[in-house]
Formats: C-alpha cells, structure tokens, sequence
C-alpha cells in the first residue's frame, strides 16, 4: 500500500470507534471492500440475532436451575442446608411443614422467581439490541420522562408486592387451603403468587389482594386449631351437674374414632367463663387438626345440648350455644 493511501480497512469499515466486528473479520477473511461492505451493514441484525439467542439461552438455563432449585425446597428434607440454617435461626416449627403445603410454597417462590428472571433478562436484551443499532438510552429517557416518572411509581408498587410476597412465602405465613383473616376480607385462600393472593369468602366472593397491602395476617388454619363453646346455662342451674353433663358428651365424642382422627386432645371444661343477671356461661375448649374447628363446634353444641337436655340443665332465655367464630 503506497505511503498516503486511504487504508481499505478503513474505508470498508470506517474508523476504529466506529468499525464492527462482522466488517472487520469479512475483510480478514475476503480482502474485499464490497464484502466487508455487506458485513458492515449486516453486523447490527446478527448482532441482535446472536443477543435474541444468547438471552433465549440464558433464560433457559436460569430457569432451569430456579426450577431446580425450587425442587429441593420441595423435598422432604428440603435440601438439608436450609433446614440447618432454619434451625440455627430458631425458623423451624416443631411440626414441621407439611408436604402438599411445601410443595406450593416452593412452586410459587419457583414462578415468581423464573418470572422475574425472565424479565430481567428480557430487559436487558432489548436494551442490548438498541445499543446495536446506535440508539442511545439517555435520549429515550429523555424524552419519555413523564412516562418514566408514571412507571417508576407502578415500579415501585409491583416491587413492594414482589418483596412482600417472598417473605410470606419464605416465612410460611400462609398456604394455600389455609383459612385467613387480612383485614378487609376472611375466607380461604385458593391461589397466591409473589404478587398477590386470591381469597374466597363463606358467600363465595373471590377477594384478589395484591401482597404489598397486606398489613396483617391472622391464619386460623395454620398447624392446628382450637373449637371453643361458650355454653350458657340458667343462673339456678347446679353448675357440678353441668359441667359433668357438658364433659361427659365432649368425653364421648372424642373416644369415636370419626372424631378422635380431627381432635389433637381431649376436650376440656375451662370452667365459668363468665356470669350474668340472668345466666352462666361455661366454656369448652378442644384442640383440632387445622380447619376443622368449625365443623367439630357444631358437632359438640348438638351433643352438649342433648346432655343438658338429658340432665334437666335449663339455659336462660334468649341465650345460645354459642362460640367465637
């Protein structure tokens, strides 16, 4: 090449700053101009090609080892570290967790995870593939402020329930099937994911709580339950008859084998629970598998007043058999 003489390179490709990969090695290889030409235009359209692939890839495997990851958490020994750690911690019940219900908390921490990841990646190829083609984020940016403030505030709002959705997954504060009170509504939860929670009422409403306006959870199912009567008898009534009567039909329920798999103890007669001008009111105390308090309390109260019944118990008017709901 004569001293002076335009560099073919450089007149193929441009210069260095400016120069692509896919110019620089078609005229490495060809040690032509129109060649290295084509690869200059079509650098941009492979590169994106080859970030469309990379990212596909990418997301692939995180996915993957998300899965995977969320597999052992399903695990009956739940990966052993962990339940090392939580013992460390103080986090481990002494129940333990049961299997279906370790099973849906690893599998939406699962989703919520590759979900995540997936947009992450997602984004950062988009980005990569405008920086391709000489688009320059800053002016976009620029530009869309406005938009930029209004998706940094529903930024801000999704992030809120993706992190409180992780730590009442993490904590097990909740599953699904559990019956759960979160303020503004009661009923038992049918779905959740990192962002919310679906719920349905005794009416059948189907209550949809995003995570983030979750104050506070009162879990009435979680490990187990407790049915208590407050059984109100008349203010003359011989409270030793009563409370024998009250017992003896508790006593005898729990000794049926229906009954005895939902009871985790034997009921118990509190005693007074408290007294009025016109009664007394006696309180039954039983502990129950998670859930089934409700439907052992009906039990109970047809039971207690067929024995009251029986002993000549008489309960004060416009009292009831009743208990906390």
């Amino acid at each position: 090449m004569l001293v002076g003489a335009p560099d073919p390179l450089t007149e193929a490709c441009g210069a260095d700053t400016t120069r692509t990969w896919l110019c620089e090695l078609t005229f490495e290889i060809t040690g032509t101009e129109g060649a290295a030409r084509v690869g200059r235009h079509l650098s941009p359209w492979i590169t994106a090609l080859l970030i469309v692939v990379g990212a596909w890839c990418l997301n692939r495997i995180v996915r993957r080892v998300i899965k995977r990851i969320a597999r052992r958490m399903a695990s009956p020994n739940g990966g052993g570290r962990l339940q090392a750690l939580r013992r460390k911690t103080g986090l481990e019940t002494s129940t333990g967790t049961p299997a279906l219900r370790r099973e849906q908390r690893a599998q939406s921490i699962g989703d919520g995870l590759r979900s995540f990841a997936s947009i992450l990646i997602t984004l950062a190829a988009v980005f990569a593939i405008l920086g391709t083609f000489g688009i320059e984020l800053r002016s976009i940016f620029a530009t869309a402020g406005l938009l930029g403030v209004v998706l940094g505030f529903g930024a801000q709002n999704l992030l809120r329930d993706l992190i409180s959705g992780t730590f009442m997954l993490v904590e097990d504060q909740f599953g699904i099937g559990d019956v759960i009170d979160v303020g503004g509504a009661i009923g038992t939860v049918e779905h959740m994911t990192l962002r919310m929670t679906r719920l349905r009422d005794d009416e059948g409403v189907v209550w949809h709580i995003p995570n983030g306006e979750v104050k506070r959870v009162g879990n009435k199912s979680h490990q187990w339950s407790r049915a208590i009567l407050d059984i109100p008898i008349a203010y003359d009534s011989d409270l030793e008859v009563a409370t024998e009567a009250i017992s003896h039909a508790a006593d005898t329920m729990w000794r049926e084998e229906q009954w005895a798999t939902r009871m985790l103890s034997q009921p118990e007669v509190l005693g007074v629970e408290s007294i009025a001008a016109s009664g007394v009111v006696i309180r039954l105390a039983v502990k129950t598998l998670p859930a089934e308090q409700w439907i052992i309390a009906r039990e109970l109260r047809v039971r207690v007043k067929a024995k009251l019944d029986e002993a000549g118990i008489e309960r004060p008017p416009h009292f009831f058999v009743t208990g906390p709901e």
